[in-house]
């Protein structure tokens, strides 16, 4: 059986990269800490954590971080469930796995009045909105915002509705990069502006329209959706923006829709444990209701 003093050194250690900050957390020594993890690795018969700055989990590090940090949710949402909240605290503390994008618009607003009115803690944990889905499966959040449609096994799927993207620049980015029109060739020089590694949208629209692979034409990464958008409107590149994020900025023509056969739907759904505490079971009910003031109807 697994020491839980021992596991609870090794998950300090892990999740804050270093023994000093997991001996400040524990309320111990830097050396008790490590003589713990050093009794979990000899136990264990396996090298748990590589030393550095900061510490790295060990492939068999990785697996018992995931096992400890699965039972530590778990444990959390029982008592969430029994209790409503934890004993220390008056909030409930509820982890939300959201893309970017819904972050940067609808979700906050969406989540506003519930988590005053029942006084959550929410802790949101940014994927892309593929990957999301994962998140829940581990087990290390609660809810998750997906474009996955199938639930789980022990999960339930809610449709929230689909965000539009439209491919967009400013009159002055198409004064310069598209006089003659946007055609293949204007797009092979033409800057981009791309999310981060994981957005495949723009590329996929590209490739379908034009044939044109990623290393076609150059492109920023702007990994931020604030930042992305404004990286537009600074005449950096061209973009897929959701519509909800555009605001008026199409009507007063401070950016122009240049490729409208590239709108691309992305249709949302809200995933969550199908044993919910009596909080994530009113938020769930709210952010369903809510979604449908700022996505397009399911």
């Amino acid at each position: 059986m697994l020491d839980s003093k021992q596991c609870q050194a090794f998950l300090a250690v892990a999740e804050t990269g270093s023994f000093e900050y997991a001996s400040l957390q524990l309320h111990l020594t830097a050396s008790a800490v490590s003589l713990r993890v050093q009794a979990l690795e000899r136990q264990l018969g396996q090298m748990l954590l590589i030393r550095g700055r900061p510490c790295q989990t060990t492939p068999a590090g990785e697996q018992l971080l995931q096992y400890l940090q699965r039972q530590r949710f778990m444990e959390q949402n029982f008592l969430q469930s029994l209790q409503g909240k934890q004993a220390d605290s008056e909030f409930i503390k509820l982890i939300i796995a959201s893309n970017a994008d819904s972050l940067a618009t609808w979700l906050l607003p969406s989540l506003q009045q519930m988590v005053i009115q029942q006084k959550i803690a929410v802790e949101i944990r940014i994927d892309d909105q593929s990957l999301t889905h994962a998140l829940l499966e581990a087990g290390q959040v609660h809810a998750c915002i997906s474009v996955e449609t199938e639930p789980l096994r022990g999960c339930l799927a809610k449709p929230l509705g689909y965000m539009r993207y439209k491919m967009v620049a400013t009159p002055a980015f198409i004064a310069r990069w598209f006089k003659t029109g946007v055609h293949r060739q204007a797009l092979t020089q033409a800057p981009a502006v791309i999310f981060n590694h994981k957005d495949h949208m723009h590329q996929n629209v590209l490739l379908k329209l034009y044939g044109l692979t990623s290393n076609s034409y150059p492109y920023h990464f702007i990994p931020s959706s604030e930042a992305f958008v404004h990286a537009i409107h600074r005449d950096l590149g061209y973009g897929l923006v959701p519509d909800v994020q555009l605001g008026t900025a199409l009507e007063l023509g401070e950016l122009v829709e240049i490729l409208p056969e590239a709108q691309t739907d992305i249709a949302l759904y809200w995933h969550h444990w199908q044993q919910q505490s009596p909080q994530l079971q009113q938020l769930t009910k709210h952010i369903c209701q809510q979604s449908v003031r700022f996505l397009r109807p399911a």
